[in-house]
């Protein structure tokens, strides 16, 4: 094993492209982290094989904040939402489904699955160090939100990209040898969802350049799990 660095951020994203959730722990299932990416709006006019609606088409939808979890289905799942405005509605409202249509000027309705909607991998791992010099290239200091990962590593090593080395491997977070672990399976191709401010929804193309010029527009890994627990933040984390 390689001690590679600590966790410093945990992140789970309840509804897809919708605000994340920061939290000092969480549980690491056979489908991720407990409660990341259960719900999505379809687009229900789309018939083709992606058919959800995602900040890269609404950057405005970053802006929606889940919230008031419910956790007596065994994971955290969000039950409100706070939209741009402040209002609070539920998550399966008429009012919210109107809203984003009205937005997006697509009819959408909202899916739930246990398993995940999820673009590759079940987990999405970045450095620090990655993300730093992306901004360095783009010119400005990034917010991790940007990257949307579950799992942000402070490591020993300060090059960016090093996460490419990852694939092939396994993570172990924790001190024991029964600890928590994901598998790295591929790479993660960046889409123009890195150029949008999580706060405002504006965009700025400088971000993606930035990813293609570096590492052909990749940042970060996606892992599949090979071993279920908790991950804490500030888990020392191993490469096997």
């Amino acid at each position: 094993m390689i001690e590679i660095g600590r966790v410093r951020e945990i992140a789970r994203y309840p509804v897809k492209s919708m605000a994340g959730t920061v939290v000092d722990s969480a549980a690491l299932g056979w489908h991720g982290l407990e409660g990341d990416r259960r719900f999505a709006f379809r687009r229900v006019e789309d018939r083709g094989g992606f058919p959800f609606l995602t900040a890269s088409r609404l950057p405005e939808l970053l802006l929606y904040r889940p919230m008031d979890f419910d956790e007596s289905t065994g994971e955290p799942v969000p039950t409100r939402v706070r939209t741009p405005e402040g209002s609070i509605v539920p998550l399966r409202s008429q009012e919210l489904r109107s809203e984003l249509s009205d937005r997006s000027g697509s009819g959408v309705e909202v899916m739930n699955l246990r398993s995940g909607i999820f673009d590759e991998g079940a987990v999405s791992v970045i450095s620090l160090a990655t993300i730093a010099g992306i901004g360095r290239e783009a010119g400005f200091d990034l917010d991790r939100r940007r990257f949307r990962a579950n799992i942000v590593l402070d490591t020993a090593r300060t090059e960016s990209f090093l996460e490419d080395e990852w694939v092939g491997g396994t993570l172990v977070f924790g001190e024991s040898d029964a600890a928590p672990a994901v598998s790295v399976t591929l790479r993660d191709e960046r889409c123009v969802m890195v150029n949008i401010d999580p706060d405002t929804g504006a965009k700025d193309a400088r971000v993606m350049k930035a990813v293609v010029k570096l590492n052909k527009n990749y940042a970060g890994v996606y892992a599949t799990v090979v071993r279920r627990g908790t991950i804490r933040s500030g888990d020392r984390v191993r490469l096997v």
